[in-house]
């Protein structure tokens, strides 16, 4: 999906394709939003147990089908987004312009940048796969994938720095 601004995503939201969340702007059903300044971010805490971060730059849209009590599907854009979903919570699902995150109950952080996301996994299991739904692959704590439109996508252990430049923009 093309990359849509807030005044777009409002648009096409008028003819029931998206709501544009970001994360200084909106409220998402089943969720209380606080907003914290350092680092600028958004905490979303939903009903379903669901806790999640997102940087005060991120465009976070929730598709018009995904509506509910909680979500179980968001859209990210832009910037990056820290989750925290308790065991035996879900199903939930982060759908980037490069990759999907399907959760299981778990900590992990994703970043989507111009041309790839990223996934991390603090704890916990997360699939990543392309946005079109293939070459799925299970990451486990410690573990990061960079997605890119015909990249490889190669599991790793992420080095300590590259995981903690990532979690301290959620102040961790």
């Amino acid at each position: 999906m093309t990359r849509l601004s807030c005044a777009a995503a409002a648009l096409f939201s008028a003819f029931g394709v998206l709501t544009c969340l970001p994360g200084y702007a909106q409220q998402i059903q089943g969720c209380a939003r606080t907003d914290v300044t350092d680092p600028p971010r958004s905490v979303y805490n939903c009903t379903n147990g669901l806790v999640f971060e997102t940087e005060a730059v991120a465009e976070l849209l929730q598709p018009e089908t995904a509506l509910g009590n909680t979500p179980e599907v968001l859209q990210l854009n832009g910037a990056a987004a820290f989750f925290e979903l308790p065991q035996g919570q879900g199903p939930f699902q982060i759908q980037t312009p490069y990759a999907i995150a399907s959760v299981r109950g778990t900590t992990f952080v994703v970043d989507v940048q111009d041309m790839q996301t990223s996934v991390f996994v603090v704890e916990g299991v997360v699939a990543v796969g392309r946005a079109d739904g293939s070459g799925e692959v299970e990451l486990v704590a410690g573990e990061g994938v960079d997605v890119s439109q015909g990249g490889p996508m190669t599991v790793r252990q992420w080095p300590p720095k590259r995981s903690l430049a990532l979690l301290a923009r959620f102040a961790r």
